[in-house]
């Protein structure tokens, strides 16, 4: 953590285990801001990793609020930012307490919880999936015999805030859906998930399955204006069973005129969900019906992906990062000038291949070497446990590629990926 006594504080509420964290306190740092965190660790043990952070029930957004603003009475804090979904309903509580800008805590709830939030759009009029949701240990086959679902095949199940299509799982068939009840029940009561006390955990959400290309968009609210910062193409296609996100490439591909709805319809989610000042990450879906708003979440683009944007101010300054600008809004300082680069960038997320144990990555050499490609980033540990999706909860890293066009980018992040081999060692199975 760095000096807070002479400079102003900024408070990142974060999990120990984001990738996002260190990027988040390189921006502060060249703001001049000295970093304290608050995090859902231990409690018990006094201050065990000597680094002063603020301890947080991340399940319990109001005792977290409280804590804050206990600490900023005798600690001044001149902004507040949450690093991914599970802290932000106690960041916009902590920030209504202090009078910082935010999103409102209603609204930062309903984005946390895709029941919620998908009653709110739907009640706006946009475009989203017929939706249900059934207690956790509901019999699916029963649901089934007594049409208590309501909606026809196919279908996609989903638990209500698990983030990055885990848990999540399409069902063409009545006994595909009985199997995909099933698995994220089992996901929802391992420990992993349990530990986090979400009152969301205790649901399945059952969806309709929408048809159509799938975009990303990264944008922020300032004051109750959205602006677009980014909208990225996923090239692959994201048709089920499991829905593993793969490459991101912005600008998009898409016809101006649709990405001028697309603009449009999320303004409208904005006003529906309540979302005042922060950040945002979308997810859309497009087809001859219109466009089709899949997620709304008060936060950034996750995981490493923020380093495929890169900002600049005009005359001042051509190296900003998408933490850096996030900060001077949260601050409350003026972003207006700051734009997105003119080339095309884009990041694949390394899929998991197959479950075992990670040992290494052959091949980095020669996937730098393809033009384009700027940057590989394994973030898997020497024998860490690695599970894909549904159940899976990361990547086995990311690959970042430059240039003049998004075909160009596309093809050097394929191209890349195909020159790496991963050696994982396999799994016993529990007899």
């Amino acid at each position: 953590m760095t000096d807070t006594k002479s400079r102003q504080r900024l408070l990142l509420l974060c999990t120990t285990t984001g990738y996002q964290t260190q990027a988040f306190v390189q921006a502060a740092e060249k703001l001049g801001l000295a970093v304290v965190f608050a995090t859902d660790r231990c409690h018990v043990l006094e201050d065990p990793w000597q680094d002063g952070a603020l301890p947080l029930r991340f399940e319990d957004p109001e005792a977290g609020a409280q804590r804050i603003a206990e600490y900023a009475r005798t600690n001044p804090v001149a902004a507040l930012v949450s690093i991914g979904d599970r802290p932000t309903p106690s960041a916009a509580r902590a920030c209504r307490a202090l009078g910082l800008l935010s999103h409102p805590p209603e609204a930062a709830d309903a984005c946390r919880d895709k029941y919620r939030s998908r009653e709110r759009l739907r009640q706006a009029g946009l475009n989203v999936p017929g939706f249900s949701r059934f207690p956790v240990d509901a019999d699916p086959r029963r649901l089934l015999a007594a049409d208590a679902v309501g909606l026809a095949s196919p279908w996609v199940l989903k638990p209500l805030a698990l983030s990055a299509s885990r848990g999540v799982i399409r069902a063409d068939t009545a006994e595909e859906f009985v199997r995909a009840f099933e698995r994220i029940r089992a996901l929802l009561r391992t420990p992993e998930v349990g530990v986090l006390r979400e009152e969301t955990s205790h649901f399945i959400q059952v969806e309709s399955y929408v048809e159509g290309a799938e975009i990303a968009v990264e944008g922020i609210v300032d004051r109750g204006r959205l602006r677009i910062l980014a909208i990225f193409d996923k090239p692959d296609p994201l048709v089920g069973p499991f829905f593993e996100e793969t490459i991101y490439v912005t600008p998009s591909r898409v016809a101006a005129e649709t990405q001028q709805h697309v603009i449009q319809t999320l303004g409208r989610a904005v006003q529906a969900l309540g979302l005042h000042h922060g950040p945002l990450h979308a997810e859309l879906r497009i087809n001859r019906e219109g466009v089709w708003v899949m997620e709304v979440a008060a936060r950034p683009i996750g995981g490493l992906c923020s380093r495929a944007l890169h900002f600049r101010i005009p005359l001042v300054d051509d190296n900003v990062s998408l933490e850096e600008l996030l900060i001077r809004l949260a601050l409350g300082l003026d972003v207006s000038r700051i734009y997105r680069e003119n080339a095309a960038a884009g990041v694949m997320m390394i899929p998991i291949p197959q479950a075992g144990f990670y040992q290494e990555t052959q091949g980095v050499d020669e996937a730098l070497a393809t033009p384009g490609i700027e940057e590989i980033h394994i973030t898997a540990k020497v024998s860490q446990k690695l599970v894909p999706l549904p159940e899976g909860s990361s990547y086995l890293g990311f690959i970042f590629g430059r240039g003049h066009s998004p075909e160009f980018v596309e093809n050097a992040l394929r191209h890349a990926h195909e020159k790496l081999r991963f050696v994982l060692t396999p799994t016993l199975p529990v007899i």
